[in-house]
Order: structure tokens, then C-alpha cells, then sequence
């Protein structure tokens, strides 16, 4: 499933084509959405916002598109009717004079009132959303330390989208890392120190990950590797799919785990329980 980075990336393409444009057409290939297909023809695109991992299209006539890609949802952006070929189901259509914005298998969409959005019920439950610029590190460590997470392992805690918003499972891995923070453990278990290292590894890593376009250990560590002929799947992480491989800092053999019915990867040295 795409993470908070990867949707924020989606967005960014989306309203570079969009944002304040007229849309020609808009196009739902769900039954119960086609007769909003009308009152948006004809609108502007204001913004596209992202919360986690749902997108938000919101429009001047007062409307709002949520969408979720879930598992296999994928957005595309093209030059206006060149479709391109494939065997998904295209679930949504936005159309201005020049590209469309087009949305294939996801089926979580809906059409809501702008100012009714927060009502969603997938948006009442989420927490702030990672790559929200006004989130700082100290809110991060509240949460940790809150009522609700602190009790909880932290491998489960980081899945959770009413922690933060956005963090998915490699995220998971990679934070987790590099705060050199065991995921068996408790918030309740670590120091303040450790607190504040993984509250600040949360936003670096989902910050870098957005910049980066899913590399999250360091723009020139990723470069040399890549120079030096290692894949970009192979290169842009820390631990996240590298079982059996040497750790990039100590040395030591990668391992794999289940946590919460995901893959987890650590490092059993620099993340000691």
C-alpha cells in the first residue's frame, strides 16, 4: 500500500495539472458517484490536500473528492484523452483542457460537501498527518507518551493511523532504525532521550522519503550506492527488504520478523531490546 510520502507525491503531479484550472469533465466509473459528475463539470481544482493516506480534491463550487488508493489504487497523469493502456478499472476521471488526472482500482471514493470533509469517518479517526509542515517533534513525543500509545508495542503503534497519519510498513522499519529503537519495546520503555530521538527519526524519515521520491537513508550514501551499480530497490533503504544483507552501519546480518501481520526489519545490534 502506498504511504503518506508516496500519496503527497501523487498529489504534488495532480495539482500541477489541476490546481485552478477549469475541469472540462469529471468522470466516476462507480454507479452510486455518476450523478455528481455534473455539478463538477464546469468548477475549478483549489487544492489537493493529502491526510495520511487519503487525497482530498477539493473544488470552488464547494465539493470535495476523497479517495483512498488502498492496496492497489494507482493514480496517472497524462495529456488530456491519451488513456493509457491497461487492464485496471478506472475509477475516476478529471479532465481540464490539457491533462487528466486519472484514478485506476482504488474503490474508496466518495463525493462530500467541503465543509462536511471532517466527518469522513476514516478522517475523524486518523492523527496529524506526518508530512503536515506544522507537526513538530515535540507533538510527536506527546503522542508516544499519551494514554492511548505509550502502553503499546511500538512495532503495532507505528501501523496505527490514529497515531500519525501517513506511516505505513516500511516507514515502520526504517524509523525504527534509525532511532535505534527495538520494535518489541514500549513507548513506556524508553528514555527521554530515546523519546525525543525517535519523535525527531519520525518526521526525518517521512520527510526524506517524501524528498527523496522512497529513499530514506541519506541523499549521497543512495547516490555512491547507485553509482556503484546497486538498484534503486536495493539502495534506498536502511533495513526495509534487505533480510540477510550486512547492516549499513554495523555490519550485521539483517533480520526479518511478523509484527502485526507485516514484515518487519531490524538490525539486532543497533536495535537492542
Amino acid at each position: 500500500m502506498p504511504e503518506g510520502p508516496e500519496i503527497r507525491r501523487a498529489a504534488d503531479k495532480i495539482e500541477a495539472v489541476l490546481k485552478n484550472r477549469t475541469v472540462e469533465k469529471v468522470a466516476f466509473g462507480l454507479k452510486p458517484l455518476k450523478r455528481f459528475s455534473k455539478a463538477l463539470t464546469g468548477s475549478k481544482v483549489i487544492a489537493l490536500e493529502t491526510r495520511g493516506k487519503a487525497l482530498l480534491t477539493h473544488f470552488d463550487v464547494g465539493s470535495t473528492i476523497y479517495s483512498h488508493n488502498q492496496l492497489y489504487g494507482i493514480w496517472r497523469v497524462v495529456k488530456r484523452d491519451k488513456l493509457p493502456t491497461t487492464n485496471r478499472q478506472l475509477r475516476l476521471a478529471i479532465h481540464t483542457e490539457e491533462h487528466s488526472a486519472l484514478l485506476y482500482s482504488a474503490s474508496d471514493i466518495s463525493v462530500w460537501n467541503t465543509a462536511d470533509i471532517g466527518e469522513h469517518p476514516f478522517l475523524r479517526r486518523i492523527g496529524p498527518d506526518i508530512l503536515n509542515s506544522h507537526l513538530t517533534w515535540q507533538v510527536v513525543a506527546e503522542r508516544l507518551q499519551s494514554k492511548s500509545f505509550s502502553g503499546r508495542a511500538l512495532n503495532s503503534v507505528y501501523l496505527d493511523q490514529a497515531f500519525l497519519a501517513g506511516l505505513g510498513n516500511y516507514l515502520r522499519s526504517e524509523i525504527l532504525f534509525v532511532a535505534g529503537i527495538n520494535p518489541a519495546l514500549k513507548a513506556r520503555d524508553l528514555s527521554k532521550g530515546q523519546i525525543g530521538k525517535l519523535a525527531r527519526a519520525t518526521l526525518a524519515i517521512s520527510q526524506r522519503s517524501y524528498a527523496l521520491e522512497g529513499v530514506t537513508i541519506p541523499e549521497r550514501q543512495y547516490r555512491t550506492l547507485r553509482k556503484a551499480g546497486e538498484p534503486y530497490g536495493k539502495a534506498r533503504f536502511f533495513v526495509f527488504g534487505r533480510a540477510n544483507r550486512r547492516c549499513r552501519v554495523c555490519d550485521t546480518t539483517i533480520t526479518r520478523s511478523t509484527a502485526n501481520s507485516r514484515r518487519i526489519y531490524t538490525c539486532p545490534i543497533c536495535q537492542p531490546i
